[in-house]
């Protein structure tokens, strides 16, 4: 029955008419797409329970904690306001242009601990510990763990040995996200103490779109070993892009203006004790170095 007929039948006839050409048509399934592949779904690690609850399920309500939280946010945002009419970042305009060196983290006491977060392997059933201190003097952050990579048997996961320090992402005045504007300087500078292992340098910005949470900047941190301290300089232009662990096609430099965290990662499969001591981390300008970006930047539209 052609389209215009059926158009023109009394309800009835139609609905009968349809019912009768489903009961001709041979049974086909309809398409069907995974749910992955229409939207990126959050990650779950190997060995992990999936989260059930909603978001307002994890929050717990208290009265007097609503109280000391309204005050304490209506403090920073009084010194927010403040801030702003001294100069850029609380400091005067003058002063702020001039800055060669600044000192982001130090470690001078029990409260610059609570800034970092550590974690390794046993997330997702491995064997490898880490742990963070201060050092002898309280004057420097002692990391020191146990790397171990034997996968965890869980049938899932093929790899494993990893532990990690991390910053933790600074909040302003209701909860709102705080990001470090390094866009006046260049190279990043550390001061460490390590055991002969390589590390790996991870820093986080803040991106645009949701898929691109994962994005990390990385370098290489190679320590020396033995008692001495080394100051390690590297230019922000040597840093190249990774998502996941999986270095990326499409390069381009860090976004400086919206820095959200650091962190230093150890994976070098040698299974053994290790130790990485950091006095401060910090950012300096070195006016010597010119470069803008160390690796080839392909061009999205090529001219011909």
């Amino acid at each position: 029955m052609s389209l215009p007929k059926i158009i023109h039948l009394p309800p009835l006839r139609l609905l009968n008419s349809i019912h009768l050409q489903q009961l001709l048509l041979p049974s086909i399934s309809p398409l069907t797409v995974p749910r992955r592949a229409v939207t990126q779904g959050e990650y779950r690690r190997p060995g992990q329970p999936k989260q059930d609850k909603f978001p307002w399920q994890k929050i717990k309500f208290d009265f007097s904690k609503g109280l000391e939280g309204i005050k304490k946010h209506f403090t920073l945002m009084k010194n927010e306001f403040f801030e702003r009419w001294v100069g850029p970042e609380g400091k005067p305009i003058l002063e702020h242009m001039l800055e060669q060196n600044r000192v982001i983290w130090e470690f001078r006491g029990a409260e610059n601990l609570e800034q970092w977060t550590v974690s390794s392997d046993r997330e997702i059933g491995g064997q490898s510990e880490v742990y963070l201190k201060l050092g002898k003097n309280n004057n420097t952050c002692f990391l020191y763990g146990t790397l171990r990579s034997t996968p965890p048997r869980d049938g899932e996961t093929r790899y494993s040995g990893y532990c990690t320090m991390r910053s933790k992402q600074t909040l302003a005045s209701f909860d709102r996200k705080k990001h470090y504007d390094w866009s006046s300087f260049n190279t990043l500078h550390i001061r460490v103490r390590g055991d002969g292992r390589p590390w790996m340098i991870n820093i986080a910005t803040e991106t645009y779109f949701s898929h691109q949470k994962d994005d990390l900047y990385n370098y290489f941190l190679y320590t020396r070993g033995g008692p001495y301290w080394q100051d390690v300089k590297i230019p922000f232009s040597k840093f190249f892009l990774t998502n996941r662990g999986r270095i990326q096609d499409d390069q381009h430099c860090l976004w400086l203006d919206k820095i959200s965290s650091i962190g230093f990662t150890l994976g070098d499969k040698a299974d053994g004790p290790f130790q990485l001591e950091i006095d401060f981390i910090g950012v300096c300008k070195d006016n010597a170095h010119t470069e803008e970006f160390a690796y080839e930047a392909y061009k999205r539209n090529p001219e011909v």
